[in-house]
């Protein structure tokens, strides 16, 4: 009896080759080169420096790479602007949170999604224009009151959203960011500041979203976070990466020890 094929290999959701970011004579990223899967929740380490926000930035369209080239989906979006990238389904959120702060929880999940019909003189004198404008409004409201279920802030949906704590204000970010239904989200320390109980939850709620098929890369500085929930894991140092294994490799790996860890496991 003949043995089974290979299963054919998965193609990358995420395919970052040869990324190089200089700062006039500073060299912030260097020949960084990796590959994040469909349906992962892939960790991002290193120590302040390494480039991990750099990498960062140049992914998401934040930052023009001197080199180097980004595809996502097996498109190109090398130097393409943030609004492109996200256009395409990659989304980020932010260390410190960006909501707008004088407007309802629920507004700011309403005005994330793209491609909105919104109202036009058009829209206003064409019937079938603007009951497709009802519908989508409908359905938006929907998807926002199904978010804020989610993540537990649906009795803060009238509330401004600056009056949210920070940790709240991480949930929200997330929950915005999934309003326009990504493909894969940029994670940047979405855990800083968060209490422990919104910690527990918001970490659910991630692997919860990528058994449904989204796909996360994580920045976190909590090692404990990165090594009970993220595989892959990701390491840089000084602007390269070091290496990139599961938990147990990095447990292991004396590289990351002596650079990383400092020689506590």
């Amino acid at each position: 009896m003949s043995e089974a094929p290979d299963a054919p290999a998965t193609e990358p959701v995420l395919a970052v080759d040869s990324l190089k970011k200089q700062f006039g004579g500073i060299t912030a990223v260097e020949d960084v080169s990796f590959d994040i899967q469909p349906g992962s929740l892939t960790g991002l380490i290193g120590p302040n420096g390494a480039g991990k926000s750099t990498t960062f930035n140049c992914i998401s369209g934040t930052l023009a790479p001197t080199s180097g080239s980004v595809h996502f989906q097996g498109a190109e979006i090398t130097d393409a602007p943030p609004h492109v990238v996200a256009e395409h389904g990659l989304f980020r959120t932010f260390q410190i949170a960006r909501e707008l702060e004088e407007m309802t929880v629920l507004e700011n999940l309403l005005l994330a999604p793209p491609d909105q019909r919104g109202e036009s003189l058009v829209h206003a004198v064409t019937p079938g224009l603007r009951q497709r404008v009802k519908e989508q409004e409908r359905e938006l409201l929907e998807r926002a009151w199904e978010l804020l279920e989610r993540f537990e802030l649906d009795h803060l949906a009238r509330e401004y959203a600056g009056s949210l704590s920070g940790g709240q204000r991480k949930l929200l970010e997330l929950a915005r960011a999934l309003m326009a239904e990504p493909s894969m989200v940029l994670l940047d320390e979405p855990l800083a500041g968060v209490n422990p109980t919104l910690e527990t939850q918001l970490l659910e709620a991630l692997h919860e979203l990528r058994e449904e098929g989204y796909t996360f890369l994580l920045v976190e500085h909590d090692m404990n976070v990165i090594m009970n929930h993220c595989d892959p894991i990701i390491v840089m140092h000084q602007g390269s990466i070091l290496t990139v294994g599961t938990a147990d490799d990095i447990r292991s790996n004396e590289r990351v020890i002596e650079a990383y860890l400092g020689g506590d496991q």
